[in-house]
């Protein structure tokens, strides 16, 4: 797994070796090697209990490494207090200040840094307006909406200027169309600050939209590192593979290995062509991976060289955009293919029998 930074300078944040245990016999982080460049946006994706945030609460200082080195601009944190480090932080819960002003919430920070009056002043001014939310200075956290309750704790994250911002699930509370608009946002003001942010959530389309690159956990461990659409289009290993975005799998054996595509025998009998990513010889169990809207349907759209397998249409579904379709395939009854709404592309109804087809390069042969 690769260890490089975004912009292939020295790392800005490092993660060597790094474990952790709460109980000293289960590793919740196992061997954690990261590293992380300036101004790069690295967001880390995984189920609950992936050892994802336990990850995040080690950088912020609030958790222990139980091995290992934690580096920041180069220098070791392991044992400098979170208020020393110099770190924004944004929550889920916003852990704003009731009883202050939205402005006072902004200025704590700066309060804490001994900064003066006029400073802290121009300071909040400023924070405010990079979420557009200046006019708000005088209200209290509970007349703002969630969203605006976000900005606001967004804005105090990145008052008294860190090179580095640590978010943890900071769009989980707010409603789906707010949470697009959101993740735009904090992208376009990381990205024009040039700050370095690591993100974490369990929502994959997040990790897709916002991030420079996605380490996927699973298990205390990466079992991917890599950028948004290498990710979905090249997943190393099945975990991978389903755990962004939708697939289709078919199980089968290895036939045969030569110039790298592997043969498989679908447990149906059906023989098909994919490139080897977690298979080395015959006989191999394996997992075959294929995404939906790599799948053709229509006759005309169906390339040269392509494979082809017959299909049951079971389900079909107006999406307004796309039409998604459940198939049963080669024994699979849960076989989705999307399709773009255009106007050749026909309806169908359940029951139909027809001819589905992709090119090999679009199917992985993974692990089973």
């Amino acid at each position: 797994m690769t260890n490089a930074t975004h912009s292939g300078d020295a790392a800005f944040v490092e993660f060597e070796h790094v474990q952790k245990s709460y109980d000293g016999e289960t590793l919740v982080v196992k061997d954690l090697n990261l590293a992380i460049g300036k101004g790069e946006f690295l967001t880390m994706l995984g189920p609950s209990g992936s050892g994802k945030t336990t990850c995040l609460m080690m950088l912020a200082g609030f958790e222990t490494a139980t091995n290992g080195d934690i580096r920041l601009g180069g220098r070791p944190i392991n044992n400098i207090p979170p208020h020393k480090r110099g770190i924004g932080m944004v929550f889920q819960n916003y852990a704003l200040f009731p009883h202050m002003t939205i402005a006072e919430n902004l200025s704590f920070p700066l309060e804490v840094r001994k900064m003066g009056k006029n400073d802290r002043e121009t300071k909040v001014k400023r924070a405010l307006g990079m979420v557009e939310m200046e006019a708000f200075g005088g209200r209290r956290p509970a007349q703002l909406s969630g969203g605006q309750q976000q900005r606001v704790a967004l804005a105090r994250a990145l008052v008294f200027e860190p090179e580095l911002v640590l978010m943890d699930e900071p769009l989980g509370a707010l409603d789906k169309q707010l949470r697009e608009k959101m993740q735009f946002e904090i992208k376009h003001i990381a990205d024009n600050l040039g700050i370095t942010v690591v993100y974490v959530t369990h929502d994959q389309t997040e990790a897709l939209t916002m991030s420079d690159r996605v380490a996927v956990f699973d298990d205390g461990r990466i079992q991917q590192l890599a950028p948004p659409d290498k990710l979905y289009e090249e997943p190393e290993n099945s975990f991978v593979a389903q755990f962004i975005g939708e697939n289709n799998t078919l199980m089968g054996t290895v036939d045969s290995i030569n110039n790298n595509i592997a043969v498989v025998r679908l447990d149906g009998g059906e023989l098909i062509d994919c490139k080897p990513v977690n298979v080395s010889k015959p006989g191999q169990r394996t997992r075959v991976s294929i995404r939906p809207e790599r799948v053709e349907f229509n006759k005309s759209r169906i390339q040269a060289g392509a494979h082809t397998l017959k299909a049951e249409v079971l389900e079909f579904i107006y999406m307004g955009d796309i039409f998604r379709t459940r198939l049963r395939v080669a024994g699979n009854d849960d076989f989705i293919v999307k399709t773009r709404n255009a106007p050749d592309q026909k309806r169908l109804n359940p029951g139909q029998q027809l001819e589905i087809g992709w090119l090999p390069n679009d199917c992985r042969a993974l692990d089973a």
